[in-house]
């Protein structure tokens, strides 16, 4: 199944002490910026199976409300998104989102 396909039967978000924090602290993305990245579009989505020795993991492109060019990685739990990391697109990613 595509990503975009699995992310449009998620229901919710997974969040816990792990990564709660972490991409503000990394990155300076708060939980909520993650989370308005699966609500706008476009979005970009793809499988990344580079980085999926434990779990199926996929990676997006997206923006946030205000704007924001966010890369995020992630996972899917049941139907929950759980986000792995948050950070800020860079130019060559950019690139890739501003042309789809």
């Amino acid at each position: 199944m595509r990503a975009k396909e699995l992310l449009s039967q998620c229901t919710g978000f997974e969040w816990d002490d792990g990564n709660f924090d972490k991409n503000l602290i990394l990155h300076r993305v708060s939980a909520l910026e993650s989370e308005e990245v699966f609500f706008n579009h476009p979005l970009f989505a793809q499988r990344d199976d580079k980085h999926s020795a434990n779990e199926r993991r996929y990676y997006c492109l997206g923006h946030t409300d205000t704007g924001r060019l966010l890369f995020i990685a992630f996972t899917i739990r049941g139907r929950n998104i759980k986000v792995i990391s948050a950070r800020d697109m860079t130019s060559k990613e950019e690139e890739i989102y501003l042309s789809q």
